[in-house]
């Protein structure tokens, strides 16, 4: 998304080096992705820098399925993953808060996030959460495989910004370990594909 007006800034203010990079030929260039639907309104997309580019060349914006599966109500985060790799992959974690609520709603004795990890009823319910959402995109752009991932992210350890959104970067920084195990054969779940 570039914009150009009186209402847009004209730089930062004694930093030039950012000014030229956030400008292009006049145009503020907002680092948002966009599109304009049928009836002319912009529709915000995702973020230039979060984009994903596959090993085959595939951009894709991650916040379309993880705003899907993050009403899942298992679901606290997701996190996709895949460039450079063959394929989407997905770092989920559990709603502590809600487990013990679904659990019993499913007649379930009550799981601990660490147990849930392996339970197999959860992993059917998020199976058909990722095979629903997968529904949304194009099958390069759907998520493969998937490793639920046994933490919280939070503003106070580092994982989220105070505006609550996810610092991506940390994230695959700090689980570049459990990232990796998703393309390693037979070490994670693959979601079932229609």
């Amino acid at each position: 998304l570039l914009l150009q007006g009186v209402s847009v800034t004209q730089g930062y203010h004694n930093c030039p080096e950012e000014t030229a990079t956030a400008f292009r030929d006049g145009w503020f260039a907002t680092g948002d992705l966009a599109s304009i639907d049928d009836t002319g309104h912009l529709r915000i997309t995702g973020r230039k820098k979060e984009i994903i580019v596959t090993a085959g060349g595939k951009n894709v914006s991650p916040e379309v399925l993880e705003d899907s599966l993050q009403t899942h109500p298992l679901i606290s985060t997701v996190i996709l993953v895949g460039d450079g790799k063959p394929y989407i992959g997905a770092l989920i974690t559990l709603d502590a808060e809600m487990l013990p609520v679904w659990c019993a709603s499913k007649q379930l004795p009550d799981i601990t996030p660490s147990a849930a990890v392996e339970h197999p009823a959860i992993r059917a319910s998020l199976e058909k959460a990722l095979t629903r959402a997968n529904q949304q995109v194009s099958r390069a752009e759907s998520i493969r495989r998937y490793r639920i991932v046994d933490a919280v992210f939070t503003v106070e350890n580092g994982y989220l910004t105070p505006s609550l959104k996810l610092k991506r970067h940390k994230v695959l920084a700090d689980f570049a370990d459990e990232v990796e195990a998703i393309y390693e054969k037979d070490s994670t779940r693959s979601v079932p594909m229609q």
